[in-house]
């Protein structure tokens, strides 16, 4: 295997090296960036470990280039970040922003043109982003993944390292400058697709729990074989994950449903027993129960080829929440109905409802995203019964009115539902959701109904009848949306107006001001 660094890498490790030499400090590039170049994997981050102080060492590489980067460092944990921008220009979706080296005074420099907008700020992915840290010798208390760690040696560093293909590095140094340091015979298990600890697994995720979930992760995003003694000790070890903070378990679980196929590392979780500690609801969807000789599919594994479905299309992190989670009340809605079979009546609502609870547990947001997964979750059938012969346009309006512009992703998601062994069954249904695609579209050039309001406001309704916010509005406003949605009256101000008018009769509403 090949470290196939670009010209721009290759000088600022140019830059890094002769800092180092001028400090006097043995240093290294390790880990990730090292694994990554040798898979030919895009990677924008590189880790920097040195015998020495590595907040030091990254002040005197920031000095190196103009304009000066800003160093960002963590004394108490003795660490150091630069960070440069527009770095990867020329990738796609990186902004374009040229780099010039120059010959200067006998020294390199390195030449950012033009000025950063607003607009160029978010491309975040267009940055290099080098940590700095001393070698270090960790221990660890029992209870806590918080590390006692003292000044160390690269084998020590390279000891302490969760995964073989992790503690790879590349000397910067004048003496044996690009050679690669591979103690554990991590190019091996590259080339094996093979996850496994450097040193005995057992202390290895004692140590760190985390790093039990680290192993799903490269294993689901590398499509890896977690090596089996690994794999038991965090069988044996699971229990262990509970001291870690919910954030870094879910941050972890997030890159597991990023990865190109989220089976393989959501499988993994749960064979090793850490799903039904992290996310037990998921669990209970598993086994498929007979009585009578009929039975249910077996809905995690359905759920898991659903998550897959979806991430063939996008990669939309919420989106694959709503997939994950889309069938996640169906054991609370399970039941057997003589010479009928099981039956998830309502699973669609409950679910919806769970939704709330899962994303405050896993301190996933609380804001549009989550909402975004609620209503995923409770309309997922809805497209389904639209399949039918003799639908309506009201009930075409219904969907489009509720979904709004989350509808493209609410088709999406149907049909990833889709799970079914027999070809002709999946054409059917596809051809079925065509059909439905069809008839949103042209409902909606008719009506204009996605992310429709009433052409009668509440404010109108209690200037004419001299009301305050009470539920007579509501329910005033309520009866035109219906109305109007059941096909009864037309999307337009004048129909609206004249039912209001008919409606406030019955109610006993007298006029107070005449409409505007």
């Amino acid at each position: 295997m090949d470290i196939k660094c670009n010209d721009k890498e290759l000088f600022v490790f140019k830059k890094i090296a002769h800092a180092a030499e001028e400090l006097r400090m043995p240093t290294y590039v390790i880990g990730g960036f090292v694994r990554d170049k040798l898979l030919g994997r895009p990677t924008k981050d590189a880790d920097i470990v040195c015998v020495g102080d590595g907040i030091q060492l990254a002040h005197k590489v920031a000095e190196r280039f103009q304009p000066k980067p800003s160093v960002s460092f963590f004394k108490n944990f003795g660490t150091a970040q630069i960070k440069l921008k527009h770095f990867y220009e020329d990738e796609p979706g990186a902004v374009a922003h040229k780099h010039l080296i120059e010959e200067g005074n006998g020294q390199d420099v390195l030449i950012v043109t033009s000025e950063e907008s607003p607009e160029e700020q978010v491309h975040e992915r267009s940055a290099l982003e080098i940590e700095f840290v001393g070698a270090r010798k960790e221990s660890y208390r029992y209870h806590s993944r918080n590390p006692e760690v003292v000044p160390g040696t690269l084998k020590d560093d390279q000891d302490r390292r969760d995964f073989t293909i992790n503690a790879m590095a590349i000397s910067l140094n004048a003496d044996d400058y690009g050679k690669l340091i591979d103690p554990f015979n991590g190019v091996l298990d590259l080339e094996r697709k093979i996850i496994q600890t450097p040193l005995d697994p057992g202390q290895t995720f004692s140590d760190d729990p985390l790093r039990m979930m680290r192993a799903v992760r490269f294993a689901s995003q590398l499509n890896f074989t977690i090596a089996p003694v690994t794999f038991q000790s965090i069988k044996d070890q699971a229990d262990r994950i509970r001291i870690i903070s919910q954030e870094r378990i879910t941050e972890e679980l997030n890159k597991i449903l990023l990865s190109a196929k989220p089976s393989v590392g959501l499988d993994l979780l749960y064979q090793s027993g850490l799903l039904h500690i992290i996310l037990p609801q998921l669990v209970d969807l598993t086994g498929a129960e007979y009585i009578d000789g009929l039975g249910h599919k077996d809905n995690f594994y359905h759920t898991l080829q659903v998550v897959d479905n979806i991430s063939r299309h996008t990669n939309d992190l919420w989106l694959r929440w709503a997939a994950l989670l889309h069938d996640i009340a169906k054991p609370a809605t399970k039941k057997f109905e003589k010479g009928h079979g099981w039956t998830f009546h309502g699973h669609e609502v409950v679910g919806g409802r769970m939704v709330p609870r899962l994303f405050t547990k896993l301190k996933l947001p609380q804001n549009e995203k989550m909402r975004f997964v609620k209503k995923l979750v409770e309309l997922h059938l809805r497209p389904i019964s639209l399949t039918k012969e003799n639908i309506t346009d009201s009930a075409i309006r219904r969907l489009l009115f509720d979904a709004g512009d989350d509808i493209d992703a609410l088709m999406m998601l149907c049909e990833a539902d889709i799970t079914s062994k027999n070809k002709q069954k999946v054409i059917r249904y596809l051809e079925n959701f065509e059909l439905v695609r069809q008839r949103l579209k042209e409902v909606e050039a008719k009506d204009r109904i996605r992310n429709w309001q009433p052409p009668i406001t509440g404010e109108i309704i209690m200037d004419i009848f001299g009301l305050s916010p009470c539920k007579i509005v509501g329910d005033l406003k309520n009866c035109i949306r219906e109305a109007i949605l059941d096909g009864e009256i037309d999307n337009s101000y004048d129909a609206a107006y004249d039912f209001m008018m008919k409606k406030a009769t019955e109610m006993g509403l007298q006029i107070v001001r005449n409409a505007p």
